[in-house]
């Protein structure tokens, strides 16, 4: 398995490995590789932190990750941050240890930038094993219900969310 950055010839097959991997997804609108659509045109769209997966045998997409700018927001403090949504692996690459590698390729990636600190509304018997902890332990909240085991957060640098409390605050896309 190769991973790299995406690159333009890679959106439209990208898009259709999202939509695909989601698509018996439990918790899914269906509408995941819109969103990775409209956050490439944004301005919380980071190029080095949308990663492909290509199968080395087949030189083909297989998976991708997306990292985004986001604000955790409490009154006048503002702290920056990333989300890690989604990450995608198609039906047959699943259970390969793909979407793992992806993560924590992107999470190195994201600490070798500067950013300090990732959350992520998922599934909370998955994250953890990257070093995510629910958010609130932080005082971190999603700016709509969830269940609070299901909004964790991870710091890339110890202590970057010790004062962090607030609402996350997505770009506007995530919402369109």
């Amino acid at each position: 398995m190769n991973i790299q950055q995406e690159q333009p010839e890679h959106y439209t097959e990208t898009e259709k490995i999202v939509k695909v991997a989601f698509l018996n997804a439990e918790h899914s609108d269906g509408k995941e590789h819109l969103l990775v659509k409209r956050l490439r045109s944004a301005d919380a769209f980071i190029p080095e932190l949308s990663l492909v997966a290509i199968d080395k045998a087949t030189e083909r997409l297989v998976g991708h990750v997306l990292l985004t700018k986001i604000e955790i927001n409490d009154g006048d403090r503002r702290t920056p941050s990333l989300a890690l949504a989604p990450v995608s692996v198609l039906p047959d690459f699943q259970n390969q240890g793909i979407g793992s590698s992806l993560i924590k390729t992107a999470l190195v990636k994201a600490a070798g930038l500067g950013y300090e600190s990732v959350v992520v509304l998922g599934y909370p018997a998955y994250y953890p094993k990257f070093g995510f902890k629910q958010a609130a332990a932080w005082g971190v909240r999603a700016p709509f219900d969830v269940p609070i085991e299901a909004f964790m957060a991870l710091e890339l640098v110890d202590g970057a969310l010790q004062d962090a409390a607030g609402v996350v605050a997505y770009h506007p896309a995530f919402f369109e």
